[in-house]
């Protein structure tokens, strides 16, 4: 395995001299300049040379984590336990982002790497130059053997080691054996997407096992469809189909950050109408560029990296802008549609134009326009359409059908390569497809289907217990319900605030935990919950444990407009009254004026109850979900609205959170 700058036996590292050590780092080190990780390096070689001297084991420098872009300062295998070592050289604090910083490393290797699952891990944060502390007294080694940080010096990091390696007994760590350990990781869309940026590929970045279509068999299937339509000056579509959190917008996101020179002819473009999570996106890329020229000791503005990042990722309603006042041609040949189902139809396309662009007489869906604009290629073009089911939650998404149906009207050259589950009654394209059984160059592909979600990757099942839950089919949301309980936490409660406290008990390090609600629930406002107040996406999904705009503080809320597409990992979901169980089936509210109205559009049913699709699968690692108690003097929070929902969730099996 060559995910270190460095590694070795810790007696051959003793044998080297430190220069011949700190020349090999130089050299394959992207940090070559910078005379201050050289330094930092030399430190550690020395520091590690007299502290190793009476261990077996082995030793890495600059360990590789791809998911998260980073490196970890120092593995080390000594007996039972594997040792992450973060060193803060010349500092004289702790800082709390240098202790999250040495635990995200250590869960990185806990969750993802195949025979670290089952070691003692043991993160310790070294500040090189602070006072002593009492270490045994931090010592503390939780239920998966993964210990909390350990915070020492320079001095004391010995100690350190020497009193972890006592409470810990087994079978030495075998180096080869470890070595040769997959590393399975399952990223947020945030992570994948700086790692792909920065020239990782998406086997660097995702799932291996044999349970899952690997993401790069779809990649390599989409690559291959573009390659023969360039080839062939032909023009071809693809849909893409997967459950949620599978992974279809990471192979668009690995198929765009493979063509981004302009000068390419495979040059690409990712497309989405998900307003914030095309923001999130560009910040999220943009500041880690930043902080990459940085470490490179390189000044960079956010500002060119924004550019830079906006060329690739747009969202799909400026794309569809520009090309109404250009009719040439786009640059890419290559667009990747993210939740093609989410286009709108000709009547909201159409009412907007007019509203919006002056432009009265529009009569085109939006799938329609978008396949036009392709079209203007007088040579080859391919589109992706990456299709998510029961994703639709707004007025006026028109569904998958209309790309078909649109393909059926106006462009019959146009090769189809399917999904072999967009039949599947989620996608709603059923009935269309019948309509181009007949239609020459349609090819269906296995591999355009992701089936297995990447999101909880503790349990892999969670969107099939959130379906049968949704659907009412208590009997086999129990049966699935006990397949993940022990891997993926769910517990409901009455009460916010335990269910506050549970999420900051369950998450470690940086993992990002946060409240979603239904846009539609305006009657959680005595909870300090208000689904008017506007928020900010990019402070609430990328900024740090100390802004009161992140979703840490558990001020602001974050609604199913806000999410879809993105991750936490541990959510509080808030359920009002707006879509309440009765056996006879959901009902679905509107809070309007000071009461709660039926909703008696079925488009509009489909839309609340998606929303609480999207808001129950956003968690990685588990949730809480809290129904209210309601209050009998307050006629819009009754009771007898909120009793039912928790009723039901009882009955199929959720842990209650007193």
């Amino acid at each position: 395995m060559s995910r270190a700058y460095y590694s070795d036996l810790i007696a051959t590292f003793q044998k080297k001299s430190s220069d011949e050590i700190l020349g090999q780092l130089t050299r394959v080190s992207q940090f070559s300049d910078l005379q201050s990780q050289k330094q930092a390096w030399l430190y550690q070689i020395k520091l590690l040379k007299t502290i190793l001297k009476t261990y077996d084991g082995a030793i890495y420098f600059e360990f590789d984590i791809p998911r998260m872009g980073r490196r970890i300062d120092v593995v080390l295998l000594l007996g039972p336990a594997i040792f992450v070592l973060e060193f803060k050289v010349g500092e004289q604090d702790f800082t709390a982002y240098g202790a999250d910083q040495v635990w995200d490393y250590a869960l990185d290797l806990k969750n993802f790497h195949d025979t670290s699952h089952e070691r003692y891990i043991v993160p310790i944060l070294i500040a090189t130059d602070a006072d002593n502390l009492a270490i045994s007294a931090t010592l503390t080694p939780q239920n998966d053997l993964l210990f909390n940080p350990v915070k020492t010096n320079a001095k004391q990091l010995g100690s350190a080691i020497e009193s972890a390696l006592a409470l810990i007994d087994g079978d030495s760590v075998d180096q080869l054996e470890w070595e040769n350990g997959r590393y399975c990781p399952t990223p947020t869309i945030i992570e994948a997407a700086m790692a792909l940026y920065h020239d990782h590929t998406v086997e660097d970045i995702s799932r291996k096992d044999a349970s899952a279509v690997n993401l790069q068999q779809t990649t390599d299937a989409i690559s291959e469809v573009i390659r023969s339509s360039k080839i062939n000056s032909c023009k071809s579509i693809c849909f893409i189909t997967g459950v949620p959190g599978a992974g279809k917008t990471l192979v668009g996101l690995n198929i765009a950050t493979k063509h981004i020179d302009k000068e390419d002819d495979l040059y690409s473009v990712f497309l989405s109408g998900n307003g914030p999570l095309v923001a999130i996106l560009r910040e999220a890329l943009a500041r880690d560029k930043v902080r990459r020229e940085k470490e490179k000791g390189n000044r960079f503005k956010k500002t060119s990296a924004l550019s830079e990042v906006k060329l690739f990722i747009q969202n799909v309603h400026h794309f569809r802008d520009a090309c109404l006042n250009d009719n040439n041609p786009p640059i890419e040949h290559v667009a990747l549609f993210d939740e093609a189902q989410r286009a709108w139809n000709v009547e909201q396309t159409s009412s907007f134009m007019k509203r919006k662009k002056n432009t009265s007489g529009f009569n085109q869906s939006e799938p329609e326009f978008l396949i036009s604009c392709l079209d203007r290629h007088a040579d080859w073009a391919v589109i992706v359409c990456l299709v998510g089911g029961g994703q639709e939650i707004n007025t006026g998404e028109a569904g998958i059908s209309e790309w078909i149906e649109s393909l059926n009207r106006h462009f019959s050259e146009w090769r189809i390569h399917i999904s072999s589950h967009l039949h599947d009654s989620e996608y709603g394209a059923g009935s269309v497809l019948q309509q181009i059984s007949s239609r020459p160059n349609v090819t269906y592909n296995d591999y355009l289907h992701l089936s297995v979600s990447m999101r909880s990757f503790r349990a892999e099942n969670v969107s099939l217990l959130i379906k049968q839950l949704l659907d009412q089919d208590i009997d086999a949301a129990r049966t699935t319900l006990n397949s993940v309980r022990d891997k993926y936490p769910i517990v409901i409660t009455r009460d916010l605030n335990s269910a506050k406290r549970w999420l900051k008990e369950k998450a470690r390090g940086s993992e990002r935990f946060g409240i979603v609600v239904s846009s539609q629930a305006e009657r959680l406002k005595p909870h300090a919950i208000d689904v008017k107040t506007p928020m900010d996406p990019v402070h609430w999904f990328l900024d740090g444990k100390n802004d009161v705009r992140s979703s840490y503080y558990l001020e602001d809320v974050a609604t199913e407009f806000h999410v879809q597409g993105l991750e936490l990992d541990w959510a509080c979901v808030a359920w009002d009254a707006d879509f309440r169980y009765s056996q006879k089936g959901w009902e679905y509210k509107s809070f309007c004026g000071s009461r709660w109205n039926n909703i008696n559009k079925e488009e509009r049913k489909v839309y609340l109850k998606n929303a609480y699709r999207v808001l129950l699968t956003r968690a990685r690692q588990g949730m809480v979900i809290v129904v209210p108690l309601g209050d009998c003097e307050d006629q819009t929070r009754s009771p007898e609205f909120y009793n039912p929902t928790f009723s039901y969730l009882r009955e199929i099996g959720f842990s209650v959170l007193e």
